[in-house]
């Protein structure tokens, strides 16, 4: 039996602005992880998926070429070039799905390390990743690629598509609180309706975007230079700039105003919007406060997560 395990994510500023080719900072959420355990099967039964949260059996010589779950095994299978094995495949995350937190990369990363461990082979971050983000299309559409990259590698980066992946140095700790709608809403629905609303319009979302780069451009500079204070403001016209976009909610926006109220330093939605999961800036005076305000204001749930202090680790093409 062998298993593996990854973080969920969160994005601290920049998404939907990331797909057309502006930076996003985002940062790995380890209280919360996805966990493939893998163990042999009977002989000649092939492999299983098991994804015990949602109560969903998929054997993988009947599985749709859509299935996310076969999909990442078949992609696994492939690059190592091995047969399909006798093997029972149990799937886990306490990752919220649909919420902006990864779920979908961590589970397939899991599986992809899991498996290649079961099989006594070795691969690299670069190659989970590539693997993860093939799938991460039959979630998403047309992924950023930021998903896979920080479930994957496990640190806070800067990205850039097209660009080579880089982490980039946290000089200060700092905490953030994330708060859940309670509502699920599938990144690819609300990538596609921006999408849509761009190409109606690219003048006017061109000039937003633009504006998203300019803030995140701004808070890698402050995180690198220790300035915590100056991450909350900028959260805040990060949030603005997404609610101009077309992908905030009434739930979201009522948690992060009740964040604010509560003496968060910033507060802004997380991932594709529409539902999912909002942040806030904390300090630990502040920090109960806050929670029981989000908790007040509707929040099914609220955890906190540190950034921690940290130096540039890898650059990866």
């Amino acid at each position: 039996m062998v298993t593996a395990s990854a973080p969920g994510k969160v994005i601290l500023f920049g998404e939907h602005a990331v797909v057309y080719g502006r930076l996003a900072i985002a940062v790995p959420v380890t209280q919360v992880r996805a966990t493939a355990t893998i163990e042999p099967a009977r002989a000649g039964r092939g492999a299983t998926i098991l994804a015990t949260d949602l109560a969903r059996v998929v054997r993988l010589s009947k599985a749709s070429p859509g299935n996310p779950l076969a999909s990442i095994v078949r992609l696994t299978l492939a690059h190592l070039d091995a047969p399909e094995p006798d093997a029972l495949i149990t799937v886990h995350s306490t990752i919220p799905i649909a919420s902006g937190m990864g779920s979908g990369a961590a589970v397939s990363a899991s599986i992809v390390r899991a498996l290649a461990r079961y099989l006594g082979r070795d691969v690299d971050d670069a190659t989970v990743s590539s693997l993860v983000y093939a799938v991460e299309r039959l979630y998403h559409g047309t992924p950023s690629g930021i998903d896979n990259t920080v479930v994957v590698y496990q640190q806070p980066v800067y990205f850039v598509r097209g660009a080579p992946v880089r982490t980039f140095t946290v000089k200060r700790p700092f905490t953030v609180a994330v708060g859940d709608t309670g509502v699920r809403s599938p990144t690819k629905i609300a990538v596609g309706d921006v999408r849509k609303a761009w190409e109606a319009d690219r003048a006017r979302y061109e000039a937003l975007f633009d504006r998203i780069g300019s803030i995140v451009e701004e808070a890698r500079a402050a995180i690198e230079a220790g300035d915590v204070e100056a991450l909350g403001p900028l959260m805040d016209a990060n949030h603005a700039l997404l609610r101009d976009i077309g992908v905030s909610s009434d739930d979201l926006d009522r948690l992060v105003a009740a964040a604010r109220r509560a003496g968060a330093k910033g507060a802004k939605l997380v991932g594709g919007g529409r539902g999912g999961h909002m942040i806030a800036l904390v300090d630990e005076a502040r920090q109960g406060a806050v929670r029981q305000a989000l908790l007040d204001a509707g929040a099914k749930s609220v955890m906190t997560t540190k950034v921690e202090a940290s130096s540039p680790r890898f650059e990866s093409e």
